[in-house]
C-alpha cells in the first residue's frame, strides 16, 4: 500500500478520535470484535512495541533454540547455529512481517520509547541482562545493541521515559537500585533504592515494579503490596503511601498489572492536575511456590484498587472485577474514559506451565469522570479463542485497534502434547467504539485478516 495512503488512514483515524473524546461515553453492551491477523508471525510475542511509523516490533527469548521464522541471507547467531529471527517487525496495514536480527537475550527485559521515537530496550537474561539496545523506525532499520550499556545486571527490570528525555530503569531481580539511559558521562552510578529490599518475599513479589510519572515530576513506583512516591534526582523517598489492603501480591510472579489513568482536572483542587493510579488482579503472596512445588493453584483476585496520587490524604479504593485475573495487561483505550483489561489466566502464578484457567474474556472498566458523573463499571467483552497465558502482550496501535498475541507457558516452543502450547499468532481486538456511531470511518481502516474473516459493522 502506497505510503501517503497510509499517512491518510492514520491521519483520518486519529482526526476522529479527537472528535470522539469529546462525545459522551459510548455504550459498551455490544462487547467488540475479534479478528486473526496472522496464525503465525514466526515468533511467540513476549514483547510488543508500537513505533511511530504505526508497525509493532514484537520480540522473544533468544537462547531457547530456533523460532519459526528465518533470518535474511548470510545473517546468523552464534556462528550459523541459528539462522532464524527472535524480532519481528509486523505491518498491520499490510500484515507483513519482517525479521530482524537480535543478538543478545531479551528474555524478561524491558523498555521505552525515546522522546526521537527510538525503542529503547534494556537487559534480560544471560547474554542481555547488561545490554542497552535501540530500533529506529525506518523500512531497514534493525536492533543495535550496547553489551555493557547498563552498570548492572537488570533481568525483570521497569522503564519508564522522564520529562529531560533520559530512560530510567528500576529493579531486576537481585538489584534494588535505579539507573539512567542512555549515559552522559562514565561518572553516572547506580542509586539504592532499600524500598525494593523492603518489599521482597519468599516468591520475591517485586519484580516489573509498577512506575508511573507524577504530575509534580516525581514517580510513583509500587512493588507488592506498597508504594511510594521517589524523587529520583535527588534519590529521596517525598512520600509512602498506604498500603494496598488485601494482602493480594500484585507484582512478578504474583503478576497483575497497572495504568496511570487520563489525568483530569480537579474542580476542588482549582487548576492543579490530580493524577490517579489503578492496580488491578495479582493473587496470594504464596501462588508461586505452592503452583511450583506442590501444584496447587490458588485462584487469582478479583480485585482493582485507585489510589490518587496527588492528594492530600490519598486512601486505596477498591472495587472488584466480573472476572479473577493474574498475568492480564491493561491498555488504555482513546475514548479517554475506559481501560481495557485483557489476557491472562484464573488460577495459579506467572512462570513456566503455572497458570491455569485462561481467561478468554477481556474486560472494560469506565472509570467515570467528574464532569459527566458517569460512575465505574466494568463491562465483559466478547471472548477470543486463543489463550493467552505467561508471556502474553496487547498494544494500542494508531487505527484504534489493539493487537493481541505471545502466550508461551513452556520452556521451548511446544506445539503439542502440552496443556497450552506456544502460541505464535496475531489477532487484533476491536472495542465497542467501532460500532456505531462509527461506520463511516471503518470503511477506511483496513480490516484484511489472514483468515479471511472482516469485522462487520452496522
Amino acid at each position: 500500500m502506497d505510503k501517503n495512503l497510509n499517512s491518510i488512514i492514520l491521519l483520518s483515524v486519529f482526526l476522529y478520535l479527537i472528535v470522539f473524546l469529546f462525545t459522551k461515553t459510548q455504550a459498551l453492551q455490544n462487547g467488540g470484535t475479534w479478528m486473526l491477523l496472522k496464525r503465525s508471525i514466526g515468533i511467540s510475542a513476549m514483547h510488543m512495541a508500537v513505533l511511530p511509523n504505526g508497525h509493532l516490533v514484537t520480540f522473544d527469548r533468544t537462547e531457547f533454540g530456533r523460532s519459526n521464522i528465518s533470518l535474511p541471507p548470510r545473517m546468523c547467531r552464534n556462528g550459523y547455529q541459528d539462522c532464524t529471527a527472535h524480532s519481528i517487525e509486523f505491518d498491520p496495514v499490510t500484515l507483513a512481517v519482517r525479521p530482524l536480527m537480535v543478538l543478545t537475550d531479551t528474555w524478561c527485559s524491558s523498555g521505552a520509547l525515546l522522546p526521537n521515537g527510538t525503542l529503547l530496550q534494556t537487559g534480560g537474561y544471560f547474554t542481555g541482562d547488561r545490554t542497552v539496545r535501540y530500533l529506529s523506525a525506518c523500512d531497514n532499520c534493525n536492533w543495535l545493541e550496547e553489551p555493557n550499556g547498563l552498570l548492572v545486571r537488570r533481568w525483570y527490570a521497569t522503564n519508564h521515559v522522564l520529562p529531560d528525555g533520559r530512560v530510567i530503569v528500576v529493579g531486576g531481580r537481585g538489584q534494588f537500585s535505579y539507573e539512567f539511559v542512555p549515559k552522559h558521562d562514565d561518572q553516572e552510578s547506580v542509586h539504592a533504592l532499600p524500598f525494593l529490599y523492603e518489599t521482597k518475599d519468599r516468591a520475591e513479589n517485586n519484580l516489573y515494579p509498577f512506575v508511573h510519572l507524577s504530575t509534580d515530576g516525581n514517580l510513583f513506583i509500587f512493588a507488592n503490596t506498597k508504594s511510594i512516591l521517589l524523587d529520583y534526582a535527588k534519590n529521596k523517598v517525598v512520600r509512602n503511601f498506604p498500603e494496598m489492603p488485601g494482602g493480594i501480591a500484585r507484582n512478578y510472579p504474583s503478576t497483575g498489572s497497572s495504568a496511570l489513568l487520563p489525568i483530569w482536572l480537579s474542580k476542588e483542587n482549582g487548576s492543579n492536575l490530580s493524577a490517579e493510579v489503578m492496580i488491578c488482579g495479582g493473587t496470594s503472596p504464596d501462588a508461586y511456590p505452592l503452583a511450583n512445588s506442590s501444584n496447587i493453584f490458588i485462584p487469582a483476585s478479583d480485585t482493582c484498587g485507585r489510589l490518587v496520587i496527588t492528594a492530600e490524604s490519598p486512601n486505596w479504593v477498591i472495587e472488584r472485577m466480573p472476572i479473577p485475573r493474574i498475568m492480564g495487561d491493561m491498555v488504555l483505550l482513546p475514548t479517554g474514559r475506559d481501560v481495557l483489561i485483557i489476557n491472562g489466566a484464573g488460577k495459579g502464578s506467572a512462570g513456566w506451565t503455572l497458570g491455569r484457567e485462561p481467561v478468554l474474556q477481556p474486560v472494560i472498566y469506565n472509570i467515570g469522570s467528574t464532569e459527566d458523573k458517569v460512575n465505574p463499571k466494568f463491562f465483559i467483552m466478547n471472548p477470543s479463542t486463543i489463550p493467552r497465558l505467561y508471556h502474553s502482550t496487547a498494544q494500542l496501535i494508531p487505527d484504534g485497534r489493539v493487537l493481541v498475541g505471545g502466550s508461551n507457558p513452556n520452556r521451548l516452543y511446544e506445539f503439542s502434547g502440552v496443556m497450552y502450547p506456544t502460541d505464535l499468532s496475531l489477532e487484533a481486538f476491536l472495542p465497542p467504539y467501532f460500532e456505531a456511531p462509527w461506520p463511516k470511518l471503518c470503511a477506511f481502516i483496513p480490516m484484511t485478516a489472514e483468515s479471511g474473516t472482516v469485522a462487520k459493522f452496522p
